[in-house]
């Protein structure tokens, strides 16, 4: 969108502030540099090679991360690139909205029981958006591999808890979260968007008129979908369809809570007919035995993933996996797609061999789009 467009909606009225922002030239910043041995100009000059850099990783699309060690303290400075991987207004302005919810978060972790709370939500020693910076403990962790019943609690607990408080994760991606065994952490908010919870859906559209995205969604579209991919290719359909039914167990158990709370703030009947519908689906796709509201899920999530990475011409060897699934799908379960109505977003209407083109094509220009 261009900076000049009239807004319309909650996702064009956000873009247009965060490029008015961006352009007045304003400081947003939080938190204190004091007691450590750097001022904000000696964290934009470190590099590799520098005593305190223990190492520099370089996979960030938005930032590129540093290992800092000083004393027996190690910590994570986030250092915005010059121009964001991700080629839209989103990516262009994901530093500046990652300072926000900073500031967000650490409110929410102030309150009276908020360290436990919030115990999945990485801390935020220091943030400038104009020096680019953002400086946090570092956590001791790995990318989750494999999703086991305690660590699809805390990320879906920690998600639904923030959808609560107005706040809308969209990138879920394997990524932006770290397991040390204990306990999962989230340290990555570009993504993250303002919303009312009591009247909307989500920060999409106008609120309630893109009624897809949610939570759960979002984990599964970015993160786990991809991880029953590999599955379904390592161990088959039947263990990949196991993995399945437990996210959705503990989904479910989540969502319950989720839509009590959002009850007790005065949240619409639409927004509670909405989750009710949620709900309902996965509880009578489960009872069903969960082969048909799998086979759905992962068309939705392979759909969605492929047309979000190729709008920030971001595209992995995952996006192709992706595309090769849905190719295979329409080849060979066309009439089961249709049987359970997966499809959507004007693919219900086309023909198999239209739908068979346009994913063609969109493989084409996911491997013209690759991320080097």
């Amino acid at each position: 969108m261009s900076s000049a467009a009239t807004p319309s909606g909650l996702e064009a009225v956000r873009q247009q502030a965060q490029l008015a922002f961006a352009a007045s030239g304003a400081e947003l910043s939080m938190g204190s540099l004091d007691g450590l041995p750097w001022s904000a100009g000696q964290l934009q000059a470190l590099d590799v090679g520098d005593a305190r850099v223990c190492r520099r990783l370089d996979s960030g699309l938005t930032a590129q991360v540093f290992e800092l060690q000083e004393g027996d303290r190690r910590w994570t400075l986030k250092r915005a690139r010059p121009r964001a991987l991700v080629q839209n207004v989103d990516g262009q302005t994901s530093f500046l909205n990652e300072v926000q919810r900073r500031i967000d978060l650490t409110a929410l972790k102030a309150r009276d029981g908020g360290a436990a709370r919030w115990a999945a939500i990485v801390d935020t020693q220091y943030a400038s958006y104009r020096r680019g910076l953002i400086l946090s403990p570092w956590i001791d962790g790995e990318h989750v591999r494999e999703w086991n019943e305690r660590r699809l609690v805390q990320l879906l607990e920690t998600v639904c808890a923030l959808w609560t408080e107005g706040l809308f994760e969209w990138d879920l991606c394997n990524g932006n979260i770290l397991d040390d065994g204990q306990q999962l952490r989230l340290f990555d908010f570009g993504y993250m968007y303002r919303f009312d919870p009591r009247r909307h859906f989500n920060s999409a559209g106008h609120g309630t008129d893109v009624p897809l995205f949610h939570p759960a969604e979002r984990f599964e579209t970015r993160n786990h979908s991809g991880h029953l991919l590999v599955l379904e290719r390592s161990a088959g359909t039947a263990a990949a369809l196991q993995a399945f039914r437990l996210e959705k167990t503990v989904a479910l158990q989540a969502y319950g809570r989720m839509r009590e709370e959002i009850g007790r703030r005065g949240a619409t009947a639409q927004v509670l007919e909405w989750l009710d519908g949620i709900i309902g689906r996965w509880r009578e796709g489960l009872r069903a035995g969960g082969e048909a509201l799998y086979f759905a899920e992962q068309w939705r999530s392979h759909v969605l993933d492929l047309d979000d990475d190729l709008r920030g011409r971001s595209c992995t060897p995952m996006t192709l996996g992706r595309a090769d699934w849905l190719l295979d799908t329409l080849q060979h379960h066309f009439d089961a797609l249709r049987a359970c109505n997966a499809l959507f977003w004007d693919d219900e209407r086309r023909t198999q061999a239209e739908l068979l083109a346009r994913y063609r094509e969109q493989r084409a220009r996911a491997e013209n789009h690759q991320l080097t």
